[in-house]
């Protein structure tokens, strides 16, 4: 029997603690795999959790959370033998999403039995990982703010850009690509994309690739109020790099300058960094189970 460990957010899991504890017990194949459950006590907790999981060769370590329990989970697991699933309960949910990972629970289960493996990039950035999405300017506020707020899910995260996006002043960045590329600009934010989206369906790097070796880089200047409908709208169509207002530029890594230090976007978390901030892809680094279903991973 393959070992299994579910790693469980309380914070993300909330008023579904039965359900999933019920999804788990009923749902999961017993005669495949010896399971255990832990839920995470505080911050980090998970880190250690996984950790300690990899360390003893666990096969199958589940993250049940949002984005950023899944970053910590898997931030243990790069380069292992041990194989990451997801089971998505946070607000964003943008890798589950690029991976086709059901937000039901009963279904994200299912997928865990079938044991679709693949292996795909993760990045980091000053050697902290990510395994979806990072950035520096706009969007780093947004998941401080988001982190503070009181209000989850997508409407709790779209108060806050309405509450910070017109006194935003976008900042000054260079960036120095490993083959030899520079681009100045001054930016609402830009985002380093390993998988395609955000969250919610917001797709910030349309032709990312979770396999193929390159960050997007998206460098996105600030749009005036009276395009932002439209903004939004090539966001969720898939086409917002279609905007003159974005640069989309697909790199094995790249050296960042800015003006001061600051938060960085890690995975829908916000945490601080310096000024000048080194990202790269780490091909190939990481089991995860995927829904076999989708095409383009």
């Amino acid at each position: 029997m393959k070992r299994i460990l579910f790693i469980i957010n309380p914070n993300s899991v909330k008023k579904n603690t039965v359900r999933i504890s019920k999804a788990i017990e009923s749902g999961i194949n017993h005669k495949e795999f010896d399971v255990k459950v832990e839920y995470t006590k505080s911050a980090n907790h998970a880190v250690s959790l996984s950790k300690s999981a990899v360390a003893d060769g666990i096969e199958i370590i589940v993250a049940v959370g949002g984005d950023g329990t899944v970053n910590e989970v898997a931030s243990q697991m790069i380069n292992s033998d041990a194989i990451l699933g997801i089971v998505p309960l946070g607000s964003g949910n943008g890798l589950a999403r690029h991976l086709g990972i059901s937000r039901n629970i009963e279904k994200a289960i299912d997928l865990i039995n079938l044991q679709n493996t693949s292996v795909i990039d993760t990045g980091s950035i000053n050697d902290k990982v990510f395994v979806s999405i990072a950035g520096v300017g706009f969007d780093a506020l947004i998941a401080e703010k988001f982190a503070q707020g009181k209000q989850r899910g997508f409407i709790g995260y779209f108060k806050q850009v309405a509450n910070e996006y017109l006194k935003y002043k976008p900042l000054e960045y260079k960036l120095i690509f490993y083959d030899g590329q520079i681009i100045e600009k001054k930016a609402l934010f830009v985002a380093f994309a390993n998988s395609n989206q955000f969250g919610y369906n917001t797709t910030i790097a349309p032709n990312a690739k979770i396999q193929d070796g390159l960050l997007d880089v998206c460098i996105i200047e600030k749009p005036s109020i009276f395009r932002i409908p439209h903004i939004a709208n090539l966001l969720l169509l898939k086409m917002v790099d279609a905007s003159p207002l974005v640069q989309i530029v697909k790199a094995q890594g790249l050296k960042i300058q800015r003006a001061s230090e600051g938060n960085v976007n890690i995975d829908g978390e916000a945490i601080s960094f310096g000024k000048e901030l080194e990202i790269k892809i780490n091909p190939l680094s990481l089991k995860i189970i995927i829904n076999q279903n989708v095409s383009k991973v």
